[in-house]
């Protein structure tokens, strides 16, 4: 009898073990959950981020993401980097300069196992001034106030090669480094003539600006974006219409934002990933503006390095590869 007994503790202790590990196909042990860094918890990256994650976790089985804030691109980028991310939203030209340990990020080294999902929004590069300075070019800009953003930001770096392709260098003007919010206080206050900023449409800053004091966006188009694309190829062009701040619309290019994660994730997690936000628009559009910058038409923008093999087995099935 007693044998009997230990016999049948032992089984009920196997079958709680079981049911506790989630051993069963399908069970907890089998869900990947992944960590996807965005930015700080007032911008875009961590809003959209959050969509993003829900839209996938409520979507893919045995798929679980979870959005944080963060430092932002180059931050993300070292996440991934020490695996203590698994996706990443980071501006495209900091995961090449990531990847081939360049430029803002050569003091990392290279990370050669990061590698780009697709291309979800632009972040536009928008070349501000007010109207009383009287610029509504590029070359205006000689001789003027102009802010290019903090000193050593993602900003600042597309202000000098956005200068740089239109043959012009800070020597030219009188250079303010601020960030945009500061930049707009100093335009209302007309101690600024025209400012540089790299984000999502609307910014905020430019949108308080504007309503505040008569403001011009400046064109950068033409031969001017040509060669900026040619040097750059990260960039791809866009349009700021007239609906985001209320003034003529101008041709611009943008950065892109990226998803990103390191070649050790899952194929079949990354293919599952690639194929809902793509098949999944309705739902990004719902719960943020930008889900509708969300297109295959657009997933190849600005990227130049390499993808996940999971995103090109799904971008081949499409006949986009």
């Amino acid at each position: 009898m007693k044998k009997l007994i230990a016999i049948l503790m032992v089984m009920v202790m196997a079958l709680s073990f079981a049911a506790c590990s989630g051993g069963a196909p399908g069970g907890a042990s089998d869900v990947h959950r992944l960590v996807m860094v965005t930015g700080g918890d007032a911008g875009t990256y961590y809003a959209f981020g959050g969509v993003i994650a829900n839209v996938l976790t409520e979507s893919i089985d045995n798929v679980e993401v979870t959005a944080t804030t963060s430092g932002a691109s180059a931050a993300n980028a070292r996440s991934l980097n020490n695996k203590e991310a698994d996706l990443a939203i980071l501006q495209n030209d900091v995961l090449q300069y990531a990847i081939t340990g360049t430029e803002t990020m050569a003091e990392d080294g290279a990370m050669e196992s990061l590698c780009a999902i697709a291309s979800l929004y632009p972040e536009a590069v928008q070349l501000v001034a007010t109207a009383s300075s009287g610029i509504t070019s590029i070359a205006d800009l000689k001789g003027k106030k102009v802010c290019v953003g903090d000193q050593g930001s993602g900003s600042e770096v597309n202000a000098q090669q956005v200068l740089a392709a239109a043959g012009l260098s800070y020597d030219d003007f009188d250079v303010q480094y601020l960030s945009f919010s500061e930049a707009s206080t100093a335009m209302q206050n007309g101690t600024v003539d025209a400012a540089f900023a790299t984000s999502a449409l609307p910014n905020s800053a430019i949108t308080e600006l504007a309503n505040y004091t008569d403001i011009v966006v400046v064109p950068i188009d033409g031969e001017i974006a040509d060669n900026l694309i040619a040097a750059h190829p990260f960039y791809a062009k866009t349009t700021i219409g007239e609906d985001v701040y209320g003034v003529a619309a101008a041709d611009s290019v943008a950065m892109m934002a990226i998803l990103a994660c390191t070649t050790d994730l899952d194929e079949d997690v990354v293919y599952n990933i690639t194929k809902t936000i793509f098949e999944s628009q309705d739902a990004l559009v719902a719960g943020h503006a930008r889900g509708k910058d969300v297109t295959l038409e657009t997933a190849f923008d600005g990227v130049t390095v390499d993808y996940h093999p999971g995103a090109v087995k799904y971008f081949t099935e499409k006949g986009l590869m």
